[in-house]
């Protein structure tokens, strides 16, 4: 008798070879829609990616199963590069939408003391993913097909790509997370060097709001004792977000349970609170083995693994890897076709973005004992300037790396409004 662990793989080797059965009858399909672009996936990588295709003049197709708005599990900031990056209006966006400005930020370790780091601006910006998601795709000025999942995928007569039989085009991006459909194709492994994180987003109640010890403009952050990951509280007006990430998921659920008791311990949650925490999962950049491009396929962000190889922040890459290979496409379609060697620009300008793969270096902590360098660090946590300078301004907020330059100029100017009035009234602090 097959195991259930059998079973399931044998189930998913099926639908598989179902969803990527190739056809070719050696002429065009009938009754399906031309475009030039078809992007799997609505999250900000293909929004971002459908934008600029799109104010590029090509024609554009995002496919994806759910309907947005959405709800997705995300700690959710911003920061002023990425919205220049998008030509992002913010006093526009507040308009609708929540954005709360962030001025600093409260750090320490799962169960110890911690600091606050204060600056004199907004360095960044909460956001509600349902919100945001919902804002990218539909400025983006692509047809939307949503609702419906990939369900069948082939190749037509011209080796150009046939979609759910109801569109065609010569090129394909993948941009559906981590269990992107289309990455599978490419050979991804989905437990390769993963990042499991569990979250949840709540609305806070009067009582809960009034007892609440998270500032809106300062989110905390606690790393876990043995480093390899790290819990988060951050309150975006009534909307409080939780939640913890770890490298290969190591105990997850044991860690997360020891964050939460912390948070109800230190008052940051309500004693009360028994919010169902949701996960997923993703790759950071540097551990990452996916190839992003294939035979006139392109993978972007989480479908790609492109999260910051530190933080493990996965916003701002995401968008970027989309605006990338907008690029990168463009270029080709103007250059004689999505061909292979057109389509290699895209791998080369994530390098260079991003820097190199982790298998082509050695892993610095890995020339030390492993327990001297989780004491060390646990030290340097608790140092103000390597908590600003290193774990803050370099690592998340990554104020080192210069943003983009706007790609094309429709749908957005290309510049930003960093002093936008926030939509949440900010509070006198209350004593940590």
């Amino acid at each position: 008798m097959r195991s259930s662990s059998s079973r399931i793989r044998t189930r998913h080797r099926s639908d598989l070879q179902r969803l990527f059965l190739t056809a070719r009858s050696g002429a065009s399909v009938v009754g399906v829609e031309e475009t030039d672009v078809i992007i799997v996936g609505g999250g900000p990588s293909g929004a971002a990616c459908a934008w600029a295709v799109r104010s590029a003049g090509l024609r554009v197709v995002v496919v994806d199963r759910a309907n947005f708005p959405r709800d997705k599990v995300c700690a959710g900031w911003i920061t002023p590069a990425l919205v220049a990056e998008l030509g992002i209006t913010l006093r526009d966006y507040a308009t609708a939408n929540t954005l709360q400005p962030i001025t600093g930020f409260r750090v320490g370790l799962v169960g110890g003391n911690s600091r606050e780091v204060n600056y004199a601006r907004a360095v960044s910006y909460g956001i509600r993913r349902t919100e945001f998601d919902r804002f990218l795709l539909e400025r983006s000025g692509a047809r939307l097909r949503l609702g419906r999942s990939l369900e069948s995928l082939s190749r037509d007569g011209d080796d150009n790509w046939v979609v759910n039989g109801a569109f065609t085009a010569p090129l394909l991006v993948g941009a559906g997370g981590h269990f992107c459909p289309i990455a599978r194709r490419l050979g991804a492994k989905r437990g390769h060097a993963v990042i499991a994180a569990q979250e949840a987003e709540y609305f806070l109640e009067d009582d809960e709001e009034a007892r609440c010890k998270v500032l809106p403009h300062v989110p905390e952050l606690f790393i876990a004792r043995d480093l390899n990951g790290f819990g988060w509280a951050f309150r975006k007006g009534r909307y409080l977000n939780i939640g913890m990430g770890r490298k290969g998921g190591l105990r997850i659920n044991e860690h997360v349970g020891e964050f939460i008791d912390f948070l109800k311990r230190s008052a940051r949650i309500s004693p009360a609170t028994a919010k169902r925490l949701r996960g997923h999962a993703y790759t950071m950049y540097r551990d990452s083995s996916r190839d992003p491009v294939g035979d006139r396929v392109l993978l972007v962000g989480d479908a790609a693994g492109v999260a910051a190889r530190r933080s493990g922040e996965g916003i701002r890459p995401a968008v970027e890897s989309g605006l990338i290979a907008a690029q990168s496409l463009v270029s080709a379609h103007g250059a004689g076709g999505f061909t292979q060697h057109n389509l290699n620009t895209y791998r080369r300008a994530l390098h260079e973005r991003f820097g190199g793969r982790r298998h082509a270096r050695l892993a610095a902590h890995s020339l030390v004992p492993r327990s001297l360098y989780g004491a060390v660090g646990r030290r340097l946590i608790g140092r103000r300037w390597f908590a600003q300078n290193v774990l803050l301004e370099r690592w998340l907020l990554q104020r080192n790396t210069q943003p983009l330059m706007p790609l094309f100029s429709r749908g957005g100017t290309g510049k930003s409004n960093f002093e936008a009035t926030p939509v949440v009234a900010q509070r006198k602090p209350r004593a940590a």
